[in-house]
């Protein structure tokens, strides 16, 4: 099945089977590894992704529900050398450790901020809870979507 889609402002047109798991063809057929999978089964978010804008779980999709959307992956996050205010914040504050639920919880935080450019401590809480991680506790990561937040509302 041929597939037209935008991944990260590039257009896409590939013929694959239409029940490929989007993580896999992101991954092993397009080699956008920064994708990443942990669980297989939608409970941790290492695999999310914007379709559209809105955040999904990759492991979950299937490449024909990709058929003439537009992709976003951490990749795609930040064109160029320089890094997203949200990537910088995550760095700033100390909220990546090991890296591996980072791109996830980086495309959940630009879901949210996109929606909610002001979100309270619970808000953050609320939209990242589909987001695991093991290292940092998420008080940091929480800190971090806090200081994105501001510093992108301040240079609007």
């Amino acid at each position: 099945m041929k597939i037209a889609f935008e991944l990260n402002g590039i257009k896409q047109e590939i013929d694959c089977l239409p029940d490929r798991r989007v993580v896999d063809l992101l991954r092993e057929e397009l080699g956008y590894t920064g994708t990443k999978e942990a669980c297989g089964s939608g409970e941790c978010g290492a695999c999310t992704i914007l379709v559209d804008g809105v955040s999904k779980l990759s492991c979950l999709m299937l490449a024909a529900q990709l058929q003439g959307r537009s992709i976003t992956t951490i990749e795609g996050m930040s064109p160029g050398k320089k890094l997203h205010p949200i990537q910088q914040a995550f760095v700033d504050k100390g909220a990546v450790q090991c890296g591996f639920c980072s791109p996830g919880m980086l495309m959940a935080t630009v879901d949210l901020l996109q929606r909610n450019p002001a979100p309270d401590r619970q808000q953050i809480r609320a939209a990242l809870s589909g987001n695991l991680c093991r290292c940092t506790g998420y008080q940091k990561i929480i800190d971090a979507v806090e200081s994105a937040a501001a510093e992108m509302r301040d240079k609007l």
